[in-house]
């Protein structure tokens, strides 16, 4: 029992004396992996060992330029936040995006250690060299600092540098408005190289989903329909510089402007219609609701080209209030010729009364002259014939014998003309601007 237990004994002092080795082995492993990270950062960044002024060579190492090597290849490739307005007035959007570079420098590569050191993180963008990449549209931009610093640089053991950054850009958009609302619009962001020429560094976009957008994004009155990824390479004095740029092609919201302008736009026209069907005599009805539909319509015109920027050419906005002032505007105008004509009708009238009074009181003299037995004066008495040929009937002319005066002719005609024209420029309008190639919007 005694040699048992001895034994026993000292395969329990022997077991706790490995794990307490490979406890130690573990922790000194742990300390070693971070130990090792550091000294790695000190060793490719440390003083006097890396330079970011200069540019990391090509790939190769030989080609064209200025130092025999071949340009920096930097792929780029964003992620589309959001966008918070489309301004039209301005002729400018702004947006939210993850910016990101990838390069090689063969300078920072490093050993892995066996793949326990996949990557090292930055936050310093002074302690690498980076592209002088710039957005040439921009009007305005800023960092995102809450609650730090929105950046990062990860440095791959192979010498791969990937840059990440959070931005928000203001970046101008020119507009063609010949079309709005009914238009659609190309908003571009463009990326090139500042100092450095194609000699020295070229941007491509990255294989693979260059631009990617945040699922379910919102824009305010207007859709993303697609977007397009192209190289926009400048010439200047100086030399070719790499250029990237994304085409954005934006198409506007309809039903907002349906609602808002081209629905009450239609019912102040119909409105003004309501004085045809008002006596004639109203005169102090017919000219308020004329002159108020008129301020109406013209207010809201002014509204909506205060929206808008100055521009030299006709809008479809400008086609569809410019009638639309031109039918109320037209209605005032029938009431002041119905005013007319109704005064010449009275005119008219009166002059009629006038010719049969005096007609009357010649007739009634007539026999206290006539001489008795006078033959003429028999012949005079006698009822005249007068035949007048047959006239074919006319619909229209017999239906407007049913109104005698010439004022409620107008009116009535007024109430079929005014919807029918109407209703043809909404035919044309329509199928102008609404069934139109995609082509005839540049």
């Amino acid at each position: 029992m005694t040699a048992t237990t001895s034994t026993t004994l000292a395969l329990f002092a022997v077991a706790i004396l490995v794990s307490l080795c490979c406890t130690t082995t573990d922790a000194n492993d742990k300390v070693n992996f971070r130990e090792k990270e550091k000294q790695v950062l000190d060793q490719i960044l440390g003083p006097g060992r890396y330079d970011a002024r200069i540019r990391p060579s090509g790939v190769n190492g030989t080609g064209k330029g200025e130092d025999n090597s071949n340009p920096t290849v930097v792929n780029v490739n964003i992620f589309l936040r959001s966008i918070s307005k489309i301004d039209d007035y301005k002729m400018e959007y702004s947006v939210q995006l993850t910016f990101r570079e990838q390069w090689t420098d063969e300078r920072l590569k490093y050993n892995d250690f066996g793949g326990k050191l996949k990557y090292l993180t930055l936050t310093d963008a002074s302690r690498v060299w980076m592209p002088d990449l710039f957005f040439s549209n921009e009007k305005e931009g800023h960092f995102h600092n809450i609650i730090m610093p929105n950046v990062y640089i990860r440095i791959f053991p192979y010498g791969s540098v990937l840059y990440s950054i959070r931005i928000s850009l203001t970046l101008s958009c020119p507009m063609n408005l010949k079309l709005y609302p009914l238009d659609r619009q190309v908003c571009s962001l463009k990326m090139a190289s500042y100092g450095w020429t194609t000699d020295d560094l070229v941007f491509l976009w990255k294989d693979g989903d260059p631009v990617q957008v945040v699922k379910n994004l919102h824009l305010p009155r207007f859709t993303l329909e697609k977007f397009l990824t192209d190289y926009c390479n400048s010439k200047t004095n100086t030399g070719e510089y790499s250029c990237l740029k994304v085409d954005l092609m934006f198409k506007r919201e309809f039903s907002y402007y349906l609602i808002q302008i081209y629905i009450p736009c239609c019912m102040l026209v119909i409105v003004s219609w309501v004085s045809f069907w008002l006596d004639q005599g109203a005169v102090p009805a017919r000219v308020s609701l004329g002159v108020t539909t008129l301020l109406t319509m013209a207010t809201q015109t002014s509204g909506i080209n205060a929206s808008l920027p100055p521009v030299s050419y006709t809008k479809a906005i400008d086609v569809w209030t410019g009638v639309c002032l031109t039918f109320v505007f037209g209605a005032l105008l029938e009431f002041a010729l119905v005013n007319y004509a109704s005064r010449s009708d009275m005119h008219r009238e009166n002059m009629k009364k006038q010719r049969r009074q005096q007609y009357e009181s010649e007739h009634a003299l007539e026999p206290l002259v006539r001489h008795p037995g006078d033959p003429m004066a028999i012949e005079k008495l006698r009822p005249c014939e007068i035949h007048v040929p047959p006239q074919r009937d006319n619909c229209c002319r017999s239906w407007l014998s049913k109104f005698p005066t010439r004022s409620k002719r107008i009116d009535v005609i007024s109430r079929i003309t005014f919807p029918l024209v109407f209703a043809m420029f909404n035919l044309v309008y329509w199928s102008t601007y609404l069934f139109r190639d995609e082509g005839e919007e540049t």
